[in-house]
């Protein structure tokens, strides 16, 4: 009795933490953007890793959290005959939080697999660079390539901006404690500037003013690819009709074993391991 009361003191707490999983994802993310041939394709493709944690409310739905760190790049060198033209190229670090809920079609309990839909809100912060001749990374924000700031109408990006992310995915029960499962992610965003293209060219004369050669090197590559001259002021450089977005495709692994373990050796009658898979506070 003296090991059973303490034990029943934290039964709200032990149940509610038994709902309650770790969580990690790893993976290939891509960029859809201005600098892509293709919205969505298996080419210049990047590692992603996101750890963060879910919580069972009910046997179908769920709330979930991750970081996720990652990279994205695209180049015109990849694209169409024009792309190559063009000739211009990006890369970024990012750093992602996501907030959302996920619906299991099909219950844990009484299955040991389900697919998934989520979506939820998020940050993410990137800052596009691209390499000079001798491999030197140049961030692009800073260089205003389409008059970003000195232009009228023409406003600065900011580089830590929201989304929202949504996907699909499927989740197989291992055990009652661990997961794994493969997820499919977008997230749309509200910029164009994710690859620092998104209008029409900036006058040559007045980049160089404002920002100096360096910016004009770098609005303009076309000079390495066939050595034609920098564009007229208004030439179209991208398609701002169409917002910049990425997504992945990754494993991910879930595990619930420490509190489960908790119950094990805490002396709590029941304690005994059930062969059954989804969330026991739940179960009737």
């Amino acid at each position: 009795m003296k090991k059973l009361l303490p034990a029943l003191a934290f039964i709200p707490m032990i149940t509610a933490a038994q709902n309650f999983h770790f969580s990690g994802r790893f993976g290939l993310a891509g960029y859809r953007g201005d600098l892509k041939a293709h919205p969505i394709t298996l080419s210049q493709l990047d590692l992603m890793g996101s750890i963060g944690a879910r919580y069972d409310f009910t046997e179908h739905i769920a709330g979930r959290s991750y970081i996720t760190y990652g990279k994205l790049h695209a180049a015109d060198s990849k694209g169409t005959t024009a792309m190559q033209q063009r000739n211009l190229g990006f890369e970024t670090k990012l750093l992602d939080w996501e907030l959302g809920g996920q619906y299991n079609i099909l219950d844990l309990n009484e299955h040991w697999w389900t697919p998934y839909v989520f979506a939820g809100i998020g940050f993410y912060h990137f800052n596009p660079y691209t390499k000079d001749a001798v491999n030197d990374k140049v961030y692009l924000k800073e260089l205003s390539t389409e008059g970003q700031g000195f232009i009228a109408g023409v406003d600065n990006y900011k580089l830590t901006q929201f989304s929202i992310p949504f996907g699909f995915g499927g989740d197989y029960s291992l055990n009652e404690d661990m997961r794994v499962g493969l997820e499919f992610g977008y997230r749309k965003i509200f910029t164009d500037y994710l690859d620092d293209v998104s209008t029409n060219y900036v006058d040559q004369t007045a980049l160089l003013n404002a920002k100096g050669q360096t910016a004009v090197n770098f609005a303009w590559r076309g000079d390495e690819y066939n050595g034609a001259a920098y564009p007229a002021a208004g030439t179209v450089r991208g398609n701002p009709g169409t917002k910049d977005g990425y997504y992945y495709v990754a494993l991910t692994f879930t595990i619930r074993y420490f509190f489960d373990k908790y119950k094990q050796t805490s002396g709590i009658p029941g304690a005994r391991k059930e062969k059954r898979v989804g969330c026991p506070a739940t179960r009737h």
